[in-house]
């Protein structure tokens, strides 16, 4: 797997502890699995506008393939497979297999007659080196896995390649007021305890970035838009654990290194309490969630088509006869 560049201020990627991250927290994802059940059944009403008629779906980022029932439920004749980069996630995401066989008419032969009767439908991989043959899907969905990516330049890109000519890109993801309460508290702490500043949580792309990257990756007439959520909490205590069950502490220890050795016990615990403090002066004063712990999601949505392209593998310049005699071609 090569790596990737990540963007400013922002730790290096490390896939593999992405994978352990989210296999740690699969058995306990459905505690939390409220948030991106809801978004799901958003972005199901935003397909209802769009008429699209896949012979294949890839679900990016399934999890505990929790959306798979309702996209095989409104696309009975395609298969619907799945990728993630979580083992664990997948192990789950097969008992939501429902045993459609079609898929094994993008596989060899060979590879078929081996498999048998059934096979893979599932695939462990990072987004931007996915194990599926150029335009291999008519449509991809993806429901808040993007963001755990710092490369979405590159994601865009791969899941570019495996999308078919005019096939349709489905995606939702977190933007940058995300989890804006928790940011905040751990910078009060650090800066009263005079400890180096350091990221928390996710460094979350703005919509409009997201936009202008599908634009350059081959995708035309994207469709972005985004609304904020707010999920609040009796105890700061219950609002970490939700924070840890969704695995939004990607980079090193937790909560102020809780689980560092127990030669640095004391001063982590210390912060850890500060963080609560902190936590605790963020309730709610009014209104009718007064005395409540607000968390914020800013939920980004985009929908785009992979675009005809305008040129061929060599680098020459394609011209549809449907573009004849409309002047001078441009690319894109």
């Amino acid at each position: 797997m090569s790596p990737s560049h990540p963007r400013p201020g922002r730790p290096a990627y490390d896939p593999r502890h992405v994978q352990r991250i989210f296999d740690r927290r699969a058995a306990a994802f459905d505690e939390v699995a409220f948030l991106p059940r809801e978004i799901a059944s958003r972005m199901r009403e935003r397909l209802d506008y769009i008429k699209v008629s896949p012979a294949a779906v890839l679900d990016l980022g399934c999890g505990p393939g929790d959306d798979l029932p309702n996209l095989r439920e409104r696309f009975p004749e395609a298969p619907v497979f799945g990728a993630d980069l979580s083992f664990a996630m997948l192990e789950r995401a097969c008992a939501h297999d429902a045993g459609d066989t079609s898929w094994r008419r993008f596989l060899p032969a060979s590879i078929g007659r081996a498999l048998g009767a059934r096979g893979p439908r599932f695939a462990q991989a990072d987004f931007a080196e996915l194990p599926f043959a150029h335009g291999a899907f008519e449509l991809l969905w993806s429901n808040l896995a993007l963001h755990w990516h710092p490369r979405p330049d590159l994601v865009f890109g791969e899941w570019q390649r495996v999308l078919k000519v005019n096939g349709l890109l489905m995606f939702s993801t977190l933007g940058p007021d995300t989890l804006k309460e928790l940011r905040g508290a751990y910078a009060e702490v650090e800066a009263a305890h005079g400890v180096p500043t350091q990221p928390h949580v996710i460094d979350f792309v703005d919509m409009h970035d997201l936009g202008d990257m599908l634009v350059e990756n081959g995708f035309e007439i994207p469709v972005m838009d985004q609304e904020t959520l707010t999920v609040t909490y009796k105890s700061p205590e219950k609002l970490l654990a939700d924070v840890r069950r969704w695995g939004a502490y990607p980079f090193g220890s937790e909560a102020f290194g809780t689980e560092a050795s127990d030669a640095g016990k004391l001063a982590p615990r210390r912060l850890y309490r500060a963080l609560l403090e902190a936590l605790e002066a963020r309730r709610l004063k009014d209104g009718p969630n007064a005395g409540t712990i607000p968390l914020t999601f800013e939920i980004i949505y985009g929908h785009a088509w992979k675009a005809v392209p305008r040129t061929t593998a060599e680098g020459h310049g394609i011209v549809r006869i449907e573009d004849i005699g409309r002047g001078p071609t441009r690319n894109r």
